[in-house]
């Protein structure tokens, strides 16, 4: 017989595994939340009790089980030109400013974490086109990565519901999407201009390969980790940030309360964070 529930030592045992498997922390109050989740997963899985579950869960060897649930865990709140605010400081500092300072004609690389269903990255790919002076100038690579698998097929279909667009002018909507039922597809050349990558930002083997980028999006994601846990994702991004480069944060994250490795900028737009330039 099934027996799903979850008790409170059960909560602890697996709040600390997931905190160490992903950098998220969830708090007691997530507990509803959390256990929902979790007796979704034992009955979808055969298992008969928490216990049996967080056994698998701890030693499947593919850890196809614990990307389902983190699947089910993490939370994709999101919608086009959210904190446009930051876009704007984007094309009229940022740019214009790394690529005064640019000795080289190589791609300029941003790279936006968590992906969620595609808005942000897409986002920034369509204020570009239409606000920067530059974009006909310079190439540009965005990588946007993600630890949900389920969510990232999401963004690479680029297919949204009304309310995600609601926030895009008129002749954007027009030009960059075409109406499907009660959806929105975005067009081919857009989502071919982002590459989604699954990531989870808490795995070093994961992040080792992320170098040399000019800028960095992070929004809204280390409100969901611990001191710890941010501390470990800001020299994350710094050794993948070029000297020079930024990262922009969420408008309830700063940096300055997590790490003393960057500098604040404050444009008339934002205020965002660089990684110092070498040898100042």
């Amino acid at each position: 017989m099934t027996d799903p529930r979850i008790s409170e030592e059960d909560f602890q045992k697996f709040r600390e595994f997931f905190y160490r498997k992903t950098g998220i922390q969830f708090e007691s109050s997530k507990r509803y939340f959390v256990d929902k989740r979790l007796q979704e997963r034992i009955v979808a899985t055969g298992n008969d009790s928490f216990r049996g579950y967080f056994t698998m869960l701890r030693f499947q060897a593919s850890g196809e089980e614990l990307q389902q649930l983190t699947n089910l865990m993490t939370v994709n709140e999101t919608y086009f030109f959210r904190e446009e605010y930051q876009f704007k400081c984007l094309v009229n500092s940022i740019l214009p400013e790394i690529v005064a300072a640019k000795i080289d004609s190589s791609p300029l690389r941003i790279w936006v974490i968590p992906s969620s269903s595609g808005e942000e990255p897409y986002s920034i790919a369509i204020y570009l086109l239409e606000y920067w002076a530059g974009i006909n100038d310079w190439d540009i690579e965005i990588i946007s990565s993600d630890i949900d698998t389920k969510i990232l097929g999401h963004a690479r279909q680029g297919l949204y519901s009304a309310r995600s667009v609601q926030e895009l002018p008129i002749k954007f909507l027009q030009r960059y999407f075409k109406r499907s039922g009660d959806s929105y597809q975005l067009n081919y050349d857009l989502r071919q201009s982002v590459e989604f990558t699954r990531v989870n930002l808490s795995e070093r083997a994961d992040t080792r390969p992320y170098r040399n980028f000019d800028v960095i999006f992070c929004r809204n994601l280390l409100i969901y980790f611990d001191d710890i846990s941010r501390k470990t994702a800001a020299e994350t991004f710094y050794d993948a940030l070029k000297p020079g480069g930024f990262i922009c944060l969420g408008h309830s994250e700063s940096m300055s309360r997590i790490s003393s490795l960057y500098k604040v900028r404050k444009y008339p737009d934002a205020i965002v964070y660089q990684k110092p330039l070498e040898g100042r």
